[in-house]
């Protein structure tokens, strides 16, 4: 008889399947969790910009400022900096808005990167959505 020291060949593969099995399923469960995370972070950037121009009018006469960027600078800094949506497009905002005639429309073009889309993330679905929260 001979002592064996060492795994087999059969068994090392028996092991890789096994891996890749586990491996798989956990990149099943978690592929959707990005896509997700990315339009909350797009409502919590709306929300802060919004209560920023909400702010600005309330200290300028209620007059919203003519763009995002004038939110930066200047006497008072509103916000630190205004980035870009998570998937690297700039938010879009309009003044007076559509869907609020009397202030403002802000929203994200979402992962398609065209506006007026259904996967638009919007001021006017984020504040329905905080109200829905409470």
């Amino acid at each position: 008889m001979r002592e064996s020291n060492g795994f087999t060949l059969i068994e090392l593969m028996l092991v890789m399947v096994i891996i890749g099995i586990l491996a798989g399923m956990v990149v099943m469960n978690f592929s959707g969790y990005g896509e997700s995370a990315r339009i909350k972070a797009a409502h919590g950037d709306i929300l802060t910009y919004s209560s920023a121009l909400d702010l600005y009018a309330l200290q300028n006469n209620d007059k919203y400022p003519p763009a995002l960027k004038n939110l930066v600078g200047g006497k008072k800094n509103y916000v630190k900096e205004i980035k870009k949506d998570p998937w690297g497009s700039d938010y879009v905002y309009v003044t007076p808005g559509k869907h609020h005639k009397d202030s403002y429309d802000i929203f994200s073009s979402g992962p398609d990167r065209q506006p007026g889309t259904p996967d638009d993330i919007t001021n006017w679905e984020s504040e329905k959505a905080t109200a829905e929260e409470k």
